[in-house]
């Protein structure tokens, strides 16, 4: 079972599972595999409830899988690969896809972001080199808005992904919303980023109305040069070069000048134990992640970067790779608690509430008040 994708901002990756069926059914005429499409939207709500009647798949693609994982559902990854395949995961992503320092999530289409900015409209607006602070982000937006740009910078806190738009300027500004325990929103550092957000962006019309703004709907604008610059996925280049637009990423700024920590985020696919089918999971899930098939994983489309070490050296090799700087960034990324029960239920939350806290008469700390409790009432509840 797997995702089908909305095209509209070049996602592919999901139609290319019927060719590595066919390609593994060549080499093992034994096994024959069904590849289930189910929309992205709908992938979790499906996935939880074919489990719950006892009609797991084999394997499943997935955004979240502790609960599986402590149901003692899935396989581990130790009992699906060989020894070198399962020590050629990237370490964050491993780390990120394990319960109780055992690996279940296997990474899938890892990805992490950048600043996409357009180039024309720089160039307009008499911006010379994308930001390298928050100071010199705010000081673009304020130019792109005098060269009449509609949304200088698309602040994403609308109800779709607003999780990793708010991790990324959390990050940045040397916050966290999570600790090796559980969480942790209602810091000092979180409510003086949001509290920037709000006095120097949205109070001055400079990031539009993020409530509102959505993933998709902001990849919309930028593509139709409403917005001057974003957070955004490399995905997001292959439908910038088929609307012919000129644009440049950079890494994402921190509070003071340079780089700051990379956020990331990637699906999983997860092994069920329900069939009895390890020999078979671990084989199609081998020929998928060995080296000969990761070479190419990612490689020259913008859809996903590779998630093991080997593939991540393939992309490279030489030079001249797109994805370079985004596949740089996947080893220090930092991810979503996907292995916390209670993830979904506050990652909704967080898409609900968020928004509010950077409206010009917004209350960050109250805002990350009432995330906390709701973060640590339902951590509380999730456990079994």
């Amino acid at each position: 079972m797997v995702a089908s994708y909305d095209e509209s901002v070049g996602a592919s990756i999901g139609e290319q599972w019927d060719d590595v069926a066919e390609a593994f059914e060549k080499k093992h005429p034994d096994v024959q595999v069904a590849v289930e499409r189910v929309p992205f939207e709908k992938l979790d709500a499906t996935l939880a409830r074919r489990v719950a009647a006892g009609r797991a798949p084999d394997i499943a693609q997935s955004n979240v899988f502790s609960r599986f994982a402590e149901q003692g559902l899935l396989y581990a990854a130790s009992d699906l690969f060989d020894v070198a395949t399962e020590a050629d995961f990237t370490p964050s992503l491993v780390k990120a896809g394990e319960v109780d320092l055992i690996q279940y999530g296997i990474p899938l289409m890892a990805s992490t972001p950048r600043l996409f900015y357009n180039k024309a409209l720089f160039k307009k607006a008499g911006i010379a080199a994308p930001p390298r602070s928050w100071a010199e982000l705010r000081t673009a937006a304020q130019a792109l808005r005098t060269a009449g740009v509609p949304t200088p910078y698309g602040l994403q806190f609308g109800p779709e992904a607003a999780e990793d738009e708010l991790f990324a300027w959390l990050l940045a500004g040397d916050g966290n919303y999570t600790t090796s325990g559980g969480y942790s929103f209602d810091t000092r550092e979180n409510a003086a980023v949001l509290g920037w957000l709000r006095d120097n962006l949205v109070a001055d019309g400079l990031a539009g109305d993020p409530a509102r703004l959505t993933r998709t709907s902001a990849y919309e604008q930028f593509l139709g040069g409403r917005i001057g610059m974003m957070l955004a996925h490399p995905v997001l280049m292959d439908a910038a070069d088929g609307a012919e637009l000129p644009y440049g990423h950079a890494a994402f700024p921190g509070r003071r000048p340079g780089a700051a920590p990379p956020m990331g985020i990637n699906d999983w696919l997860l092994a069920f134990r329900r069939n009895d089918r390890r020999k078979a999971c671990g084989d199609f899930l081998g020929f998928v992640y060995g080296k000969e098939s990761t070479a190419g994983y990612g490689a020259g489309q913008a859809a996903a970067l590779p998630v093991t070490v080997s593939g991540a050296q393939a992309a490279t090799a030489g030079g001249g790779n797109r994805l370079g700087a985004f596949i740089e960034q996947l080893p220090r990324a930092r991810f979503q608690p996907s292995a916390l029960h209670s993830w979904p239920a506050v990652r909704s939350a967080v898409r609900e509430n968020i928004g509010a806290a950077v409206r010009r008469d917004g209350d960050p700390a109250a805002v990350l008040s009432r995330l906390q409790s709701t973060a640590s009432q339902a951590e509380s509840g999730a456990r079994p």
